[in-house]
């Protein structure tokens, strides 16, 4: 058997929540190998890569990125374990989101986030055109179904489509590189911003100038 330091079991326990001595004997059995001794583990039923409802992910890395130096994202990820935070698939995942964010300018992270009064306003503007289009109005709340499904890809980052994968939604790839990690991974919170957005820019009235300039002059 392999000598195993007590750094390689904490870290392994902290991945698997295993036992420390079954941590130990699976990093024994397997020589030292993280992904053959979290194999081992499994085999065993010690360690389950089942479902990943309901456990924690409160571990994770704050990612950002900026564009041109005009647009700048800051992104919390999270994970299991701190020791998965600093693994560079996971941080490579972190900065994908970021990216995502700068690119789409999504503005929730899912759909429960969004305020009963933003989407009931919505729907509003949705009947009105309906309305305008000519609908039937005993078709609006059918077609609505199908217009904040729409709205939902729209504004909510795990609805839309990846920008560097058009035909894979965003909840897809999370998923489908944390099955790759190992861990429960999930997006909690963003903030985006753009040079100047928010500030009201000053706009020149030539004609109101010359006619204060002309007014001036005559008295």
């Amino acid at each position: 058997m392999a000598e195993v330091s007590a750094t390689m079991v904490k870290e392994l326990r902290e991945k698997t929540g295993a036992g420390m001595m079954d941590c130990k004997k699976a990093l024994s059995e397997t020589g030292g190998d993280f992904v053959k001794a979290e194999e081992w583990l499994r085999k065993k039923g010690i360690a389950k890569a089942g479902s990943k409802e309901g456990r924690v992910a409160a571990e994770g890395i704050i990612s950002t990125y900026v564009h041109s130096g005009r647009i700048g994202v800051m992104v919390e990820v999270n994970c299991e374990t701190d020791f998965v935070a600093r693994n560079e698939d996971f941080q490579a995942l972190a900065k994908d989101v970021a990216m995502h964010i700068a690119a789409a300018s999504p503005q929730f992270v899912r759909r429960e986030e969004i305020p009963a009064d933003v989407l009931e306003k919505e729907k509003e503007i949705q009947r009105a055109q309906l309305k305008e289009a000519g609908k039937p109005e005993a078709m609006w709340e059918k077609i609505l179904v199908g217009k904040i499904e729409k709205y939902y890809e729209t504004v909510c980052l795990v609805d839309q489509f990846w920008v560097k994968d058009d035909k894979k939604r965003m909840h897809e790839m999370i998923t489908e590189r944390a099955a790759k990690i190992g861990e429960k991974v999930s997006v909690r919170r963003f903030a985006r911003f753009v040079v100047g957005e928010g500030i009201e820019k000053k706009k020149d009235d030539l004609a109101a100038e010359v006619a204060k300039t002309l007014g001036t002059a005559q008295a």
